[in-house]
């Protein structure tokens, strides 16, 4: 989402780089005698894992039972499997929640190949391979399960790679040629207006959601200027038409559009459902967290609240029609989009039971609302928006947060946060903090360097949050580190402010400044480059990283990398963005950079706990506990643990009251006792576990899978699929203990 927009100039000066985007998708081999074997027509759909984050209600729990506190400590490694494709120097990740259909694990490769693996064994099935221009844009972090209760050989695997939505069969891994054209559909066609495609676009990273026979799906746009318009949309499932849309940036004549200028919806974008979006069957509704407008940071051009962006919205699941919504930021200018799907509850009060949505946010706050009205089940109260203000900027004179429950992280920033990790880290944080402005929650960005915390990934992450109705108990991992956004003055117009505005800024300056000159020892200047190396060792550099400079063939696309490049190699000192105020011309603010509030070791500048696992009791409104959670490499080396660190995946919960979570840099997968959050086992993992976890049974095992792609955090990326299961003996015991118990919900304390 940060990246450049290259000018037609750039693309035709670099041209020649465009051999290296496109190929068609290698012929498949049909279904092996393995497939079959591997399929079980029989197996039950509760004990497997056939929905990303395990339901539509996205509760991220399952009914089975055999591993249990008592016996988790003998879980061992009972497969790998090596996905490949893997780039440390790309960043690659992996950040796929598997699914188990019938025996069969589908997953996807750091770089987007789809495979199919036997559940029980970890051997490979099929592998398909998407067009190579949408190879490395974004991590997967799922696909779409569906089968045609009127054609039983029909099953598909609804797969985004890049702007495609690609329907897969999902016994053979071929393309179903006759699903939008020849087997995909351009998710930058239908929005009603020319987007552009390309980086501008919409990238489908995040899974739909089926309903009867509607793919319910939102997408991932970019954050800048002239980004497409997040609009949700509803599919066939079995063409690929496009069945209703909703505009999030309303149109003339629809609800909301008084709170954009009036041709806003022609050219605004963003207001994008990125996270996810849950589905209540049995009361046909679609609830779908939405993201900021563009410019994230600057909203001069698009004064209002700005409807339906930073929303929770309650769509008819059959026409797309607004049932309710509720808007958690107005005006947005801290990039606080709804991070996570929304979790499906029923809430325990006075003896009713009373259907609910629960919605963590990267304040860390809780929202609860009635699933049919959308009326609060916890009173709001008003958090009055503080300056001082950009010029052009009229942010909204205040945001809604929740009385109850408690916020999950803490949410002012000050000088008594500032990190005692170490007496020398403390001065260092507190020496940079001259001339920074912060301090409320909802602070307003100024013309100055601004903390912004909890940082811009959160509070809460992506991975979300699990829910345990009977104990009325979410769990939700989040991050504690402040960030810093710096906001400068540029020329407004389509050249340096557009391209580098996001390009540039948001990959390059965080270290080598907005003078390009670096710190002179651990980061060098990139001024005067063509007397030192060619245009061409340049390029290569960007694109695959070196040293401890990541490569940017992770986020960007060739030309973009080529862009960058280009400005970097021909720029002098009146050309950098420190001096883009003195051009001539209409001004307006981009952000300088994306970057934490950091000491010299990397650690983050404020207090730890870092990051956090939490136990919310929604019926009681309140914390029931909250652990530090996981731990950066650099403190294990020094000897320390107990810290907290910044996680990204989610939890998953067993019925027997295991909280199972990876998420976090120092590459353990872990167990928790629901109950009480004490940690009950763990696991070295081959890379980090940038992913939410999976459990199933099959071949008579639970097993609990994980991807172990790394690429976040400054750790290696990796490839690798890791099951967990009982040793065979003790499988077998668990296994018969688990069918003979009663298999009703319980709370984990009443177990």
């Amino acid at each position: 989402m940060r990246a450049g927009v290259p000018t037609a100039a750039l693309l035709l000066a670099f041209a020649p780089f465009a051999a290296l985007s496109g190929c068609s998708p290698r012929e498949r081999e049909q279904p092996s005698a393995a497939f079959l074997a591997a399929r079980d027509d029989s197996a039950d759909p509760a004990s497997e894992w056939r929905t990303y984050l395990g339901d539509l209600a996205a509760t991220h729990r399952s009914p089975l039972a055999d591993i249990t506190p008592e016996n988790v400590a003998r879980l061992e490694v009972a497969w790998t499997y090596d996905a490949g494709d893997a780039s440390t120097a790309a960043a690659t990740q992996i950040q796929f929640n598997p699914l188990v259909v019938k025996g069969v694990l589908y997953g996807t490769s750091p770089q987007l190949a789809l495979f199919a693996l036997d559940a029980a064994t970890g051997e490979p099935l099929w592998r398909f391979e998407p067009e190579s221009e949408t190879r490395i844009w974004t991590a997967s972090r799922g696909v779409v399960y569906w089968a045609d209760p009127e054609r039983p050989d029909d099953e598909r695997l609804f797969f985004g790679a890049g702007p495609y939505l690609h329907a897969i069969d999902a016994r053979t891994g071929r393309l179903i040629e006759r699903f939008g054209d020849g087997g995909r559909i351009d998710l930058n066609a239908g929005l009603g207006r020319d987007v552009g495609g390309d980086i501008m676009g919409v990238v489908a990273n995040t899974p739909g959601a089926v309903f009867e026979d509607l793919l319910i799906l939102g997408g991932r746009v970019n954050e800048g200027r002239g980004a497409a318009p997040g609009h949700v949309r509803a599919f066939d499932v079995r063409t690929g038409a496009q069945r209703w849309i909703f505009h999030t940036i309303p149109q003339p004549g629809e609800s909301g559009h008084e709170t954009w200028p009036p041709e806003a919806y022609l050219s605004a974008g963003g207001a994008n459902s990125w996270a996810g979006i849950t589905i209540d069957a049995e009361r046909g509704l679609a609830f779908v967290p939405t993201g900021s407008a563009t410019y994230d940071y600057y909203g001069a051009d698009r004064a209002g609240d700005n409807l339906y962006a930073n929303s929770l919205l309650a769509l008819d699941a059959r026409t797309g029609e607004r049932r309710w919504h509720r808007q958690l930021v107005r005006h947005d200018l801290w990039d606080r989009d709804l991070p996570a799907p929304p979790n499906l509850v029923t809430i325990r009060r006075a003896g009713r039971e009373i259907p609910a949505v629960a919605q963590v946010t990267k304040t860390g706050d809780t929202f609860v609302f009635h699933r049919e009205t959308g009326e609060p089940l916890f009173p709001l109260r008003e958090e009055p928006v503080v300056g001082p203000f950009i010029p052009g900027e009229h942010p909204a004179a205040s945001q809604p947060l929740p009385v109850a429950p408690p916020a999950f992280v803490r949410q002012t920033f000050s000088r008594a946060l500032v990190t005692d990790y170490s007496s020398g880290a403390r001065d260092e944080i507190l020496a940079r903090l001259d001339g920074m402005q912060f301090g409320s929650l909802y602070t307003a960005l100024g013309a100055a360097e601004n903390v912004v915390y909890p940082g811009l990934d959160g509070g809460a992450e992506w991975g979300g949050a699990a829910w345990d109705e009977a104990a009325q108990l979410l769990f939700v991992n989040a991050n504690q580190v402040p960030w810093i956004v710096q906001m400068i003055e540029a020329a407004d117009d389509d050249g340096i402010a557009t391209l580098v505005g996001t390009g540039y800024l948001h990959t390059c300056a965080g270290c080598h400044g907005l003078d390009l000159q670096g710190d002179g020892v651990s980061v060098p200047s990139l001024l005067g480059l063509r007397e030192r190396m060619g245009f061409l060792d340049l390029y290569r550099i960007a694109r695959d990283g070196r040293g401890r400079m990541p490569g940017l063939g992770g986020m960007l696309k060739w030309y973009e990398i080529a862009a960058i490049a280009g400005f970097v190699y021909t720029a002098g000192p009146e050309d950098t963005p420190a001096n883009w105020k003195q051009k001539a011309g209409p001004k307006t603010f981009v952000n300088a950079g994306f970057q934490k509030l950091v000491d010299t070791d990397g650690l983050p500048g404020s207090k730890p706990p870092w990051g956090t696992l939490s136990a919310i009791d929604l019926a009681a409104g309140e914390i029931r506990w909250q652990i530090p959670f996981g731990d950066y490499p650099q403190v294990v080396a020094a000897g320390r643990s107990g810290l907290g660190a910044e996680s990204y995946g989610g939890p998953m919960l067993t019925a027997s009251g295991l909280l199972f979570i990876a998420a976090t840099p120092d590459a353990r997968l872990r167990a928790f006792d629901a109950a009480n959050g004490r940690e009950l086992w763990s696991a070295e993992l081959p890379a980090a576990g940038f992913a939410t976890p999976a459990t199933y049974r099959a071949d008579g095992r639970q097993f609990v899978v994980i991807a172990a792609g790394g690429g976040k955090l400054g750790q290696p990326s990796g490839s690798r699929y890791v099951a967990y299961a009982l040793p065979g003996p003790d499988h077998a015991a668990a296994a018969a203990a688990a069918a003979a118990a009663d298999q009703s919900p319980k709370s984990p304390i009443e177990r």
